[in-house]
Formats: structure tokens, C-alpha cells, sequence
């Protein structure tokens, strides 16, 4: 069975940095698109940053110039560095990884960044 386990989160004051990892099993992981979500209460999911299997990235607009997604493809893992962080970051940070029509969540990860 696929599994994506994030970890990493956790309680920061407002200007610090995680650094969030996601360990796949199970997929050819250097094929897979992953991205980050994230997910505030009372809010809708949106997307924080994407990697593509070529390493290209995308990020939303919110978190341009303070976050960073990468991945490393011989240990199946990818990461988001959140540096200069912000009480608005605050949300349940998931995982996610896409081949054409084959997609899985991880169980998420809570951010809290205070001021």
C-alpha cells in the first residue's frame, strides 16, 4: 500500500522555520509529481508549492521568496523549507504525489506559528 508520512511540523514563533519532509513507499517515486497543500481551518485546501519529476517548481504567490520544495530522489523523500514564517502559514500542511491518473494524500502534518 502507497504511503506518504509527513513529519516535521510542529510550533514556531512567527519569523522561524520548519523544514517538513515526506517519505513515500511503494511508487516509483522519481516519476511522481509532489506538491504540498496546506489546509487553515474554516478554509479550503490550497496548494503551497509543487515539484515536478524534471525538479521544476512552482509556488503560490504567499509563500514566494520564504518557502523552498525540493526532493531527493534516491531516498524517496521530499521536503518544504518554511523560513520567515507567518501566523497566517498556520494550517495542516499535507502531501501530495501524482503520476497521470494516480494520486495520494498524506495524513498531514500541523503547523502553528504564533506571534
Amino acid at each position: 500500500q502507497v504511503q506518504l508520512a509527513e513529519s516535521g511540523g510542529g510550533l514556531v514563533q512567527a519569523g522561524g522555520s520548519l523544514n517538513l519532509s515526506c517519505a513515500a513507499s511503494k511508487i516509483i517515486f522519481r516519476i511522481y509529481k509532489l506538491a504540498w497543500y496546506r489546509q487553515a481551518p474554516g478554509k479550503q485546501r490550497e496548494l503551497v508549492a509543487g515539484i515536478e519529476s524534471s525538479a521544476s517548481t512552482n509556488y503560490a504567490d504567499s509563500v514566494k521568496g520564504r518557502f523552498t520544495i525540493s526532493r531527493d530522489n534516491a531516498k524517496n523523500t521530499a521536503y518544504l523549507q518554511m523560513n520567515s514564517l507567518k501566523p497566517e502559514d498556520t494550517a495542516v500542511y499535507y502531501c501530495y504525489a501524482e503520476y497521470f491518473t494516480r494520486s495520494y494524500w498524506g495524513q498531514g502534518t500541523q503547523v502553528t506559528v504564533s506571534s
